[in-house]
């Protein structure tokens, strides 16, 4: 049985479609991300799942009991959902443990107080108790805002853009840490962001959205190494187009040479454009170039040389004990790669 399953849901503000004919699926213990831009209408598909907006049309089931339609609108309060939110909404005059236990319905205070235990024990906050959110640094109020979400034991839980607060030295740790409690506690999870390097390390399937729909779903790898449209492509990574004609199935034909692809091409027409990112490429000095560099950055480790190449720009790191000589012609090679070949 699925976590949760969307069926043809549709939105509206003021009559424009934010959400428009969503279908989507969540497996049990699985963590889905809708991605996409500000404005793509993922803040409000999880709105209408959590029951605090009704779709225009469509359907929301949790566990395969219906939220919505002929068996009436379930309210938030009764979907068993937990829900994390970008700014933690903790209530800064109860203490931790008072946070922790809002909402739990357990009446005899023995086991009130064992479960909030349990879960300052989960999320590594002993000794914690008694403070106040203003007494704890970003990361810890994050880590007592997933210890409430899991502690009455949610059929699913909701994140809406959790991380956007937390410092970035510690936000990669906070995302591992988080992900495993999720795991742990087997519990479904959709996670709302705009970040596809959060995404990526945080969620198991992404759902890219577009205009309220949904663009393509797949693992981060897949959508990754076979963009199905030139939207997805370009999200998930800076990049520029350079004409190509496909061989066969696994190399394209460009006028800076054969690129061999690490990914079948599949039957697509012969002609089309490659999307090249900075990590395919590789600069050199030669005795003619057509690459033009604008400028170029030293980052210790590596040169970050701005370059226009097919009249299009991009930036292109480049090992610092091998620096480019700005004096001379420089071409570009390509590299080996999933190639995203588009008819």
């Amino acid at each position: 049985m699925h976590s949760l399953v969307l069926e043809n849901l549709s939105y509206r503000y003021d009559g424009e479609a934010v959400v428009n004919n969503l279908t989507l699926n969540v497996e049990q213990n699985e963590i889905v991300c809708l991605l996409g831009a500000s404005g793509c209408g993922k803040t409000t598909t999880l709105k209408v799942i959590a029951g605090l907006i009704e779709p225009f049309q469509g359907s929301v089931s949790i566990l395969g009991k219906a939220m919505n339609g002929a068996s009436g609108f379930i309210p938030p309060q009764k979907r068993n959902i937990g829900m994390m939110f970008q700014d933690y909404a903790l209530f800064p005059h109860l203490t931790v443990a008072q946070n922790v236990a809002f909402g739990l319905t357990i009446k005899d205070k023995s086991a009130r107080e064992s479960r909030v235990a349990e879960m300052l024990n989960l999320v590594q906050l002993q000794g914690y108790a008694a403070r106040f959110p203003h007494e704890l640094s970003g990361g810890q109020q994050q880590r007592v805002a997933i210890a409430r979400a899991l502690a009455y034991k949610p059929n699913l839980l909701l994140l809406d853009e959790p991380f956007s607060n937390i410092d970035a030295q510690v936000r990669f740790q906070l995302i591992n840490d988080i992900r495993r409690i999720i795991k742990d506690q087997q519990v479904s999870a959709i996670f709302v962001s705009h970040s596809k390097e959060e995404a990526f390390a945080f969620a198991d399937r992404l759902a890219i959205m577009d205009k309220g729909k949904i663009a393509q779903v797949g693992d981060p790898k897949t959508l990754f190494q076979r963009p199905k449209s030139k939207m997805v492509a370009e999200f998930l990574g800076q990049g520029i187009y350079i004409p190509a004609q496909r061989v066969n199935g696994a190399s394209v034909e460009t006028k800076f040479g054969a690129v061999h692809s690490l990914v079948e091409l599949g039957n697509m027409d012969a002609k089309g454009e490659v999307y090249l990112r900075p990590q395919h490429i590789t600069l050199e000095n030669c005795a003619q170039g057509s690459v033009k560099i604008l400028n170029q950055r030293f980052m210790g480790t590596e040169y970050i040389y701005r370059v226009t190449v097919e009249g299009q720009e991009l930036e292109v790191s480049h090992p610092a004990h091998e620096p480019l000589d700005l004096t001379k012609p420089i071409s570009l090679k390509i590299k080996a790669h999933a190639v995203n070949f588009f008819s």
